[in-house]
């Protein structure tokens, strides 16, 4: 977990996590980009790099892994209308 470790990021690697973060929140369809989701985010991207991974794509994929499977369990768990209930005749 992050919290439990000291991680010094030099100002490049800032530039580049800042990047991340832009372009996978930017990823995301406006009505989730929620604070919740947007700091989970920023979480999953300081827990990759502080483990090392410098990866733009690979740093993305971890950035938003966490907020598509909880997208996906919600669009599960609620599905829309089904064709008939859509167009009633």
């Amino acid at each position: 977990m992050l919290g439990e470790q000291s991680v010094v990021f030099d100002p490049e690697d800032l530039l580049l996590l800042g990047g991340i973060f832009d372009q996978a929140l930017a990823s995301l369809p406006p009505a989730m980009r929620t604070r919740s989701n947007r700091s989970e985010i920023a979480k999953n991207i300081l827990a990759s790099a502080a483990s090392g991974e410098r990866d733009p794509i690979e740093l993305e994929l971890a950035a938003t892994m966490t907020v598509a499977t909880r997208a996906a369990a919600h669009c599960s768990a609620h599905p829309g209308p089904t064709k008939k209930q859509a167009y009633p005749k």
